[in-house]
């Protein structure tokens, strides 16, 4: 007989309980600009690149469009963004960072420093830790074990 799974040897939980920490941690440095942690995800998208439609930044954020219009009104709503919809494809709804939203990208370049020290970990650790998790998510679902059946 084959003892029953137990929580605490579960990679599932122990990510789920990470995200948990993760996004309390966040809460207070993303307080002082008026984001919330999905909201600061938007942001950095368009830091990054303004002027993306609203597929683009749910594509790099792996967001559907449904979660991520109300984001998009919010952010609307409190000054960080416009939308418009495009000139040469009215379907497309393109994002642009107000000067506000703009300016907001110096407020928030300590987050990930602070983030780090709330983690009692360095930038290097943290980077390692992103691309590990970046490869086994991108492999997921890729090895050719399917999912259910062990691997021989």
């Amino acid at each position: 007989m084959t003892s029953a799974p137990k929580l605490s040897d579960q990679l599932c939980f122990a990510a789920y309980s990470f995200t948990h920490a993760l996004n309390r941690a966040y809460r207070p440095l993303l307080e002082p600009l008026g984001l919330t942690y999905p909201q600061y995800l938007v942001m950095l998208v368009l830091w990054e690149a303004d002027g993306q439609t609203v597929k683009e930044i749910g594509e790099r954020l792996k967001l559907d469009s449904g979660t991520l219009t109300p984001l998009l009104k919010r952010l609307e709503t409190i000054g960080y963004v416009t939308r418009r919809r495009g000139k040469a494809d009215e379907r497309q709804v393109i994002v642009h960072l107000t000067e506000e939203g703009r300016a907001l990208s110096d407020k928030a370049a300590g987050i990930p420093v602070e983030l780090g020290c709330a983690m009692g970990a360095e930038l290097g650790e943290i980077a390692n830790l992103r691309e590990r998790l970046l490869a086994l998510r991108d492999r997921l679902g890729e090895t050719g074990c399917a999912v259910g059946e062990p691997e021989t």
